[in-house]
């Protein structure tokens, strides 16, 4: 089976033999790593086609975002294991969206994806925590082997987590839903998923509210009112308290003068990563 063919100019490939639009019979097939989720961040529809593609051919599972703030909110929230950022994009530059994913997941890898081949840039890009970079044109043999280099080198990072349960009832995380013991089913704003998330994340520690506008909400104030998260778990607690219901569970604990963490007694399940790759 032959790589995607990519259009002119959009990725070149690189091999000998490769005419416009198609590339060289030297481009590689891949190793499938199917569990490896990796964000493309382009706001070009016909080079993030390329992209995609070519990831998909390799075996990645590849979420597409066409600007800065899309590109964000996928990388915080869709368990990618690697994000491909492009510079130059609508909304939300390229390099903003990396110092504010640098605040709130510091050890996800990143590729910056551009067509600014000055060094200024690709130094600015390493200096605010970049792993590595591509410039356009670039071939699919050089991005996959940069891609599969970089994620070998980066440490493994916790399974992400699937659901967490407490009394008989749910939180499923993946779909944001909690489910109640009587069937119900109630829908959590992202917002909501991702401080849960980070909670069950950190079970064992309490979470300052500077801290949570700052790894949720990717927000890094001092000065700023933390009000907001207050209100924010308010209204998650009774969301998730089960309809008619004495039974009550402390999903969210509050630790006076400190701020939250997860309640006694929540299970909390992973993702197990390490069975999907084999």
């Amino acid at each position: 089976m032959s790589p995607p063919a990519f259009e002119s100019g959009i990725i070149d490939d690189g091999g000998d033999n490769s005419r416009a639009g198609q590339p060289g019979n030297s481009a590689p097939k891949v190793i499938p790593m199917a569990a490896r989720k990796i964000v493309v961040v382009e706001d070009e529809e016909p080079i993030r086609r390329g992209v995609i593609d070519a990831l998909e051919f390799a075996g990645y599972d590849a979420v597409e975002a066409a600007d800065g703030e899309a590109g964000l909110a996928a990388a915080r929230s869709s368990d990618a294991d690697l994000v491909l950022l492009d510079l130059a994009l609508p909304k939300m530059d390229g390099f903003d969206v990396l110092a504010a994913l640098r605040r709130t997941h510091p050890t996800l890898p990143v590729i910056i994806l551009t067509a600014r081949g000055s060094e200024d840039d690709r130094v600015r890009g390493l200096k605010l925590g970049a792993d590595d970079y591509v410039v356009k044109p670039f071939s699919a043999r050089e991005m996959l082997a940069r891609v599969e280099a970089v994620l070998r080198r980066c440490p493994d990072r916790p399974h992400p987590i699937q659901s967490i349960a407490s009394g008989g009832q749910t939180i499923d995380l993946s779909r944001s839903e909690v489910r109640f013991v009587d069937g119900g089913v109630a829908v959590l704003s992202e917002m909501e998923t991702e401080i849960l998330r980070y909670l069950a994340t950190n079970a064992d520690h309490v979470i300052s509210r500077d801290e949570l506008l700052a790894r949720v909400w990717g927000i890094d104030d001092q000065h700023l009112e933390t009000r907001a998260v207050d209100m924010h778990i308010t209204r998650l607690r009774n969301k998730l308290d089960p309809p008619g219901s004495d039974a009550k569970v402390e999903w969210i604990k509050t630790v006076r003068g400190k701020g939250y963490m997860l309640g006694n007694g929540i299970a909390v399940t992973r993702r197990d990563v390490s069975k999907e790759r084999s």
